[in-house]
């Protein structure tokens, strides 16, 4: 009887193992994703980056990580120094960083466990010891105040999740909620003050008629002087000229007559008329008319 040759009995042990451990020789990390092995509850320290990774152990158990950029929405109470309460919803942009990802498995846990240990916690007590710098609830809606909020907790919470495996990018103001008798009183403020810009319009709207009533009026005024000027003009011119026609009579008596003759012209064609003559014993001779018989 032929015995199994050493080299038979290796690959047969081999084919065995692909069959029993085939899918576990290697391991695709997806893209935007770190994974971290362990192997009999060790971990390694160093972190897989995406892709195919063959040959692997077939023993390890891994925990894949997701380093893309996300954002954490997180909402909490904020006390002022008026001793009022703001609800604030901020929202945080972060990505877990890659290498650290060994360190965070073992130091914390998972991606979940990372963001409510790591994160959740630092926020709340950096929102709540800002909130403590500002004077009144409602100094939450200046710009000022926003800006110089949203530059602390960035800073604060760079400050403290780096180190945890954490990079924080930006923290946003989503939303202000003020307490309800404070939003009230404010809305009660604006309907104030929409009421006075709104007779605020309507004096100047008022003020702009007036304006164009006394323009108007004064372009009346002008308009009437213009033609009290003109008026004048005409009647010194009229005066002028009977002046001087006065003055051509006084100084030449034929004038008269000259009327006399063209008036005479214009009653000859009054079918009414008998006799016309002149007075030839005036100094001045005028036309003379006779409208009936004479006995």
């Amino acid at each position: 009887m032929n015995r199994i040759s050493p080299k038979m009995i290796a690959a047969i042990v081999v084919v065995f193992m692909l069959i029993i451990f085939g899918n576990n020789l290697f391991k695709v990390i997806p893209a935007g994703h770190v994974g971290v092995v362990t192997l009999f509850g060790k971990v390694s320290p160093n972190a897989y980056e995406e892709g195919l990774q063959f040959p692997v152990n077939p023993l390890y158990k891994w925990n894949l990580y997701d380093i893309r950029e996300k954002t954490h929405k997180e909402t909490a109470l904020v006390p002022t120094q008026d001793q009022l309460q703001t609800s604030l919803e901020v929202s945080i942009q972060y990505h877990i960083i890659g290498d650290a990802a060994p360190r965070i498995l073992q130091a914390t846990g998972s991606s979940a466990d990372l963001i409510e240990v790591q994160l959740v916690p630092p926020l709340r007590s950096i929102l709540r010891e800002q909130g403590k710098t500002i004077k009144r609830a409602e100094d939450f809606f200046l710009e000022e105040t926003q800006s110089q909020l949203q530059q602390n907790l960035l800073t604060g919470l760079q400050e403290f999740c780096a180190p945890k495996g954490i990079e924080v990018s930006a923290v946003l103001i989503r939303d202000i909620t003020l307490p309800s008798f404070i939003s009230q009183a404010i809305e009660q403020k604006k309907e104030r003050e929409q009421a006075v810009e709104k007779q605020k319009a309507e004096l100047e709207r008022f003020k702009t008629e007036q304006q164009q009533l006394v323009a108007q009026a004064e372009a009346q005024r002008k308009a009437a002087e213009e033609e009290a000027a003109r008026r004048r003009l005409i009647a010194d011119a009229q005066a002028y000229e009977i002046e001087k026609i006065t003055a051509a009579i006084g100084k030449n008596p034929s004038y008269v007559q000259l009327q006399a003759l063209d008036a005479l012209k214009v009653i000859a064609k009054d079918p009414s008329a008998k006799i016309y003559f002149l007075n030839g014993e005036s100094p001045q001779p005028l036309p003379l008319m006779l409208m009936g018989d004479q006995k």
